[in-house]
Formats: structure tokens, sequence, C-alpha cells
């Protein structure tokens, strides 16, 4: 009997993270789930509904021992690593002409540092043909948006390292993809879907498909790219947008 796959989720307490987290349980995995956020990691695990498919970890990603401690708990507790999800990350950003040496750490920091020392402590424990890592990246990683400078290109970066990545362990038979979201509908966004004016017209008007993307949707996608059905592809960045960034839509327009 194939032992079941086990995974490392960052961001796991809620949103694409538990999502996620769900997925990789609903198809047989086992998960060590990391988040700052000890509330959201427990609803997690009781969503999960199966107390011993998924550990729980509550650590800052940029602590300097989150890595270590994420990938140590997974070996004792599951005793293999297969894939992980670097999906922590933040956004919300400013211009650049606004944003703080400080903010522009934070974005690093979280966004691309973490991500990179989660891989690099990740990547020595992941078999060869069966090893994979899904990133987070975003559209605006991929294409200039108004305002969101220091949110952009860390997640232009995590676009190159994925790339980088893939070329160096594709080799040892271990895939590196990510994904790239649009706007997704999470409690996070939820506010700014409803009531910013700016943010509706820049993001959902130019959307073509009839409704906003879900943490579900990204979850498939980042599923799909760690099974065996994805065997084939590595370096890829999967844009999960409804249509977003490549159809030069308006719904406004289109409605006249």
């Amino acid at each position: 009997m194939t032992e079941p796959f086990v995974a490392l989720v960052t961001g796991a307490g809620s949103g694409i993270g538990r999502a996620t987290t769900l997925r990789f349980v609903r198809a047989g995995a086992r998960v060590l789930a990391v988040d700052l956020n000890e509330a959201g990691l427990t609803e997690t695990s009781r969503l999960a509904g199966e107390s011993e498919a998924v550990a729980l970890l509550v650590k800052d990603v940029t602590a300097d021992d989150a890595p270590s401690a994420a990938v140590a708990a997974a070996l004792a507790q599951f005793g293999r690593l297969d894939w992980l999800v670097n999906n922590a990350g933040i956004g919300n950003a400013k211009a650049a002409d606004q944003t703080s040496d400080a903010e522009w750490d934070r974005y690093v920091d979280i966004n691309l540092r973490a991500l990179f020392r989660f891989s690099r402590e990740a990547l020595p424990h992941l078999a060869p043909g069966r090893g994979a890592i899904v990133n987070l990246a975003s559209v605006f990683g991929l294409f200039g948006h108004p305002r969101v400078a220091p949110y952009a290109a860390t997640k232009a970066a995590v676009v190159g390292l994925t790339h980088q990545m893939a070329a160096d362990y594709g080799p040892k038979g271990i895939r590196v993809n990510a994904v790239a979201p649009g706007v997704i509908e999470t409690a996070l966004t939820r506010e700014r879907i409803d009531t910013d004016a700016r943010f509706q017209a820049l993001n959902i008007d130019p959307i073509p498909f009839p409704r906003l993307g879900r943490p579900e949707d990204v979850a498939n996608a980042i599923y799909f790219l760690c099974s065996e059905e994805a065997a084939y592809i590595s370096g890829h960045v999967l844009a999960i947008d409804g249509g977003w960034s490549v159809t030069n839509y308006s719904r406004r327009g289109d409605a006249l």
C-alpha cells in the first residue's frame, strides 16, 4: 500500500492555506499546518475532521527557527515530507514613494525570505519522484498594477525563484511550481470587494468570469500541482484569476 503523502502548509489558519489543508486531507494526505494564528489553526483542524491527519504548529514564519521547527515537526509526526506549500504572505501594499523601509522589509521577510528559507529546509527531505513545492505568487507579480510596489516586487521574485528551483532540483526529480491568484474572496479581501470603489474598478470589473475566485479554487490547483496528475509539470506559474490577466475585459464596458 502506498504511504500517504505528507505536506507542510504555511499560513494554514485561514483563507487559501486552510482550503489547501482541507483539500489535502480529503485526498488522504497528512498535513503539518503552520500559522501564527492559533485559533485559526484550531478551526482548520476542526474542519478537517480527522485529528490524526493534521498536526499543528503555531509559529511566525519569519522566526529564525520556523523552517527547522516545521520540518522537524512534520518528520516527527508523520515520518516523512513530500509536499511544501509556501502560502503565508501579506498584501494590501502601497506605491513605492509611500512605502517605508520598515514596510518594505516586512513584505520581503514574509513573502520572499520565509518562502526561501522554508524551501531550503524542506528540499533535502523531499523524495525524488514524489517531492513537490508549490509557491504562492500573484498575478501582480506577472503584470504591473497600481500602488502595490512591495507586494508586486516580492511576488515577481517568487516567480523567478520558482523557475530557478525548478532548474536546480528538476534533475533530482523534485518539481517546483507556483500559483498566481487574482482576487480571491476571503475574510481579508471581502470588505474591499464590497466597499472600495477603486479596488472594484481595478480588480473586479476586468474579470470576465461571472463570479470571484474562492480559496477552494486555488486549493484545487495547488493539489493538482502537488499530485501525481502533474507528474511532468515543473517550473510553471498557473494564473487563477478568471481571465483577469489575459482578456482586457471590462464588465462595465461589456454592459454598454
